[in-house]
């Protein structure tokens, strides 16, 4: 009988040749692989990648943080410099740069507590963390859980509404009656409906800032979820993760008249930090309003 398998027996110098050529296409794949690099991490601000990095809890996060405030802010009530009667802030900020001239004439006491926050950098890394398309831009909690704190429970008293809430005025936000802290709102469209409610303007900004403040990010939307709470609590690593699209203020600085350097305050090792106030927040209502 006829061995049929030695008709179909591959030849052996054919069969080191088929092996060869796989070999060395194995390795051709293997060293393109090698050499091709990892992907790139997805660039991001220098604002949001210093808390990407760390990758650690918030409160470890703000403690590595802390020599990036004022201390002077640490201690409100040694803060109460009088304004001039006319200054400048220049805001720079992740959408461009805009000016803000204050009148003290407008809002006196307004006036000179934005002049104390700007003068030891309140607003310095501060989120815009409410943008209502055609109404209205809100900022003015401090990134810094602890100067959060500080300023809990430092209301002023209401100043008479001299001036119209017109689109481009400053004014501070409120939770009712000689409430007003640190948060300060923009005007988007002339909102003379404020005025009768209490909200006093104390300074515009510049018509080509405008632009700027306009470019703001609002897509959110005034119901997204924002919680002021949390951010006072946890500061800006609470946004930069639920809200990453939001702007952010780089540096808002005097600019004229230039203000007398002052030393910052020390902290005390006895201070205490201050209790978290009842001051009510801001609900998402029919009507907005621009309640702190």
């Amino acid at each position: 009988m006829t061995n049929s398998t030695s008709k179909t027996t591959v030849p052996l110098s054919r069969f080191v040749k088929y092996a060869l050529v796989a070999v060395a296409a194995l390795g051709l794949a293997y060293a393109t692989s090698a050499q091709t690099p990892a992907p790139a991490a997805v660039p991001k601000s220098s604002a949001q990648s210093s808390t990407t990095a760390a990758k650690k809890p918030a409160a470890t996060g703000t403690a590595a943080h802390a020599a990036s405030y004022d201390r002077a802010l640490l201690h409100p009530a040694l803060l109460k410099d009088k304004a001039p009667d006319t200054y400048v802030v220049k805001f720079v900020t992740t959408r461009g740069d805009f000016t803000i001239t204050v009148t003290r004439a407008s809002a006196p006491l307004g006036a000179d507590r934005f002049y104390n926050l700007v003068k030891h950098h309140f607003y310095d890394n501060a989120v815009v963390f409410r943008a209502v398309p055609n109404f209205v831009t809100q900022f003015g909690i401090s990134s810094y859980p602890a100067v959060s704190a500080a300023w809990k429970k430092t209301e002023i008293k209401d100043d008479p509404v001299s001036q119209t809430n017109k689109k481009g005025s400053i004014v501070f936000a409120t939770a009712g009656p000689n409430t007003r802290t640190t948060q300060v709102f923009i005007n988007l469209k002339d909102n003379a409906f404020l005025d009768k409610t209490g909200f006093a303007p104390f300074g515009t900004v510049d018509a080509d800032g405008m632009k700027v403040v306009e470019m703001f990010y609002d897509q959110y939307g005034d119901n997204a979820g924002i919680d002021q709470d949390q951010i006072e609590k946890t500061g800006k690593p609470y946004l930069d993760k639920g809200f990453p699209k939001l702007d952010v203020i780089k540096s808002a600085t005097i600019i004229s008249p230039a203000p007398t350097a002052v030393p910052a305050a020390k902290p005390k090792s006895t201070a205490t930090t201050p209790k978290s106030s009842a001051t009510p927040k801001a609900t998402p209502k029919t009507t907005p309003t621009p309640n702190q």
